[in-house]
């Protein structure tokens, strides 16, 4: 896997894709969006757990494209809701729900919990996707507790960051400056282990 200039990052997600460029910066590798490849079809993301969302992303959009494909499926898990929402974070609030209406359900369904039962988890699988079908798969996760209410400036299409607090600080991953948060997140870890495998190869 080492004959290859640019990866597709198979996500409609701008804010994503703003993490992965700045991560991966000083690879020499272009990083497109799927839209900027000219894919703009979306894959329904069905499966039972993280890595099977991301595989299945991945593969069509490297299958489309004929380039290697990343794609990453991301969840807030509340351990007080046996893991809700998980897979379902991005509609657990209901199909194209707003950044508001997420985090005002989510506040909803936890304001019952007391601040020592707000414990909370993000967790994120990353999968590199060949042409052939080939792919390796790269994990993060982080612990922390939820928040009252909404705190920090918001990030784009990223809207648990406001109501997260990871473990070891006190402040949301949106009071965080973009390298602060790109350093010990779960998309963070997760993506260092791409790039880490990415620098052995290319």
């Amino acid at each position: 896997m080492s004959d290859f200039k640019k990866i597709i990052f198979a996500t409609h997600n701008s804010g994503k894709v703003k993490e992965m460029k700045e991560m991966l910066s000083d690879l020499g590798i272009e990083i497109l969006s799927a839209e900027e490849a000219g894919i703009f079809d979306d894959v329904i993301e069905d499966g039972a757990t993280f890595i099977e969302n991301s595989l299945k992303k991945a593969k069509f959009v490297a299958e489309k494209s004929g380039c290697y494909a990343v794609a990453d499926d991301t969840g807030l898990c509340i351990r007080e809701l046996n893991g809700a929402p998980g897979v379902f974070s991005a509609r657990w609030a209901g199909e194209g729900a707003s950044r508001e209406e997420l985090l005002k359900y989510t506040l909803e369904k936890t304001k019952h919990l007391d601040n020592n039962n707000r414990q909370a988890y993000f967790e994120t699988a990353v999968v590199l996707c060949s042409p052939a079908g080939e792919y390796q798969v790269f994990s993060g996760k982080i612990e922390g507790q939820l928040t009252l209410e909404p705190l920090g400036e918001p990030r784009v299409k990223l809207p648990y960051d406001q109501i997260f607090i990871p473990n070891g600080y006190e402040i949301t991953f949106a009071q965080m400056s973009d390298a602060k948060k790109n350093s010990l997140s779960h998309r963070g870890l997760a993506f260092t282990k791409l790039k880490e495998y990415l620098k052995k190869i290319i």
